[in-house]
């Protein structure tokens, strides 16, 4: 059974119902029952995979680790941190590898609602400090290098503002938190349009997306749940000509041509298992972006340790 729910009405409900799995009705209710002080440690790999036709031509790994820790409870919030350490790539890039080191040691206070809903980023101000810190290290190291100054602005772009880093620069987290806040049940599959980030401008993209429970492991007092979504092809053609553009021109090269630009897609594919204290034990997610033969591929995988 299909129903067509917009963000709002993803049968989202009280705590008045304690417990996640209810077996009567085949339905999970994704809550964060946490403590303050409770602490979990995820490993976390993401990996870029460019395909051109049945080739793949280029393949890079970045891993890191997390440890999340609930700071503060209240009847209706979460302040939670996530500390970030032991980045590691299998690039040869001397700037990639320096780049990473930008993020080492930094941590993000985030707020969600009493049920795991992410809120905001509360020390965004500190977060965009750390990386400024790290990108002034990188300019002064690679200042002899053509056009790097225009690199690392565009990297310093997504941390310039509160609502760029809750776009751009807490992918992680939204991945984590993407299922919390909502009742589901096995066997329905629910269907809607979000507004989800766009890397490319500051105007979102109208994204389908469509949500279903898939599994309730009840010995084991977890569940795994399912979401696609797929965004505008036109809204996503017009920011990606817009961005290559600008690129362009920073870096003193031929801009794209707007033709090449009418058969893009971005397709998200995500898939948590997550335990009934709200806590993930392990979720993948496949964003595929392709364009004409080339295939841009990021898969992130967060895991319990």
């Amino acid at each position: 059974m299909k129903s067509i729910l917009l963000t709002a009405t993803f049968f989202l409900t009280t705590l008045s119902s304690f417990g996640q799995i209810n077996l009567e009705d085949s339905t999970v209710q994704v809550i964060g029952f946490w403590d303050k002080g409770e602490k979990q440690s995820y490993s976390v790999s993401l990996e870029k995979v460019k395909v051109n036709g049945n080739d793949t031509t280029s393949r890079e790994m970045m891993k890191y680790d997390v440890d999340i820790i609930i700071k503060d409870s209240t009847s209706n919030s979460y302040i939670i941190e996530w500390f970030y350490r032991n980045y590691t790539t299998n690039s040869q890039h001397k700037f990639v590898q320096k780049l990473l080191t930008v993020a080492q040691d930094m941590k993000v206070l985030i707020k969600t609602d009493e049920l795991g809903v992410v809120k905001e980023v509360v020390n965004w101000k500190e977060v965009r400090d750390h990386i400024k810190k790290g990108t002034t290290l990188l300019r002064q190291e690679f200042k002899d290098v053509p056009k790097m100054d225009e690199v690392i602005t565009q990297i310093e772009s997504m941390y310039l503002s509160k609502a760029a880093i809750e776009s751009h620069a807490i992918l992680d987290a939204q991945q984590f938190y993407n299922f919390h806040g909502a009742k589901y049940k096995l066997g329905e599959v629910l269907e809607g349009q979000l507004k989800t980030s766009n890397l490319y401008g500051p105007e979102p993209f109208d994204t389908d997306v469509t949500v279903y429970l898939d599994e309730i492991n009840q010995e084991d007092n977890n569940y795994i749940l399912r979401s696609t979504q797929i965004v505008n092809p036109d809204q996503l053609a017009e920011a990606t000509y817009g961005y290559l553009t600008r690129m362009a021109k920073t870096m003193g090269t031929p801009g794209p041509k707007r033709e090449d630009l009418k058969k893009i897609t971005n397709e998200t594919l995500t898939a948590s298992r997550i335990h009934g204290s709200g806590w993930v034990v392990y979720s993948i997610l496949t964003k595929t972006v392709t364009a004409d033969k080339v295939s841009n591929i990021e898969e992130r995988i967060i895991e319990i340790k």
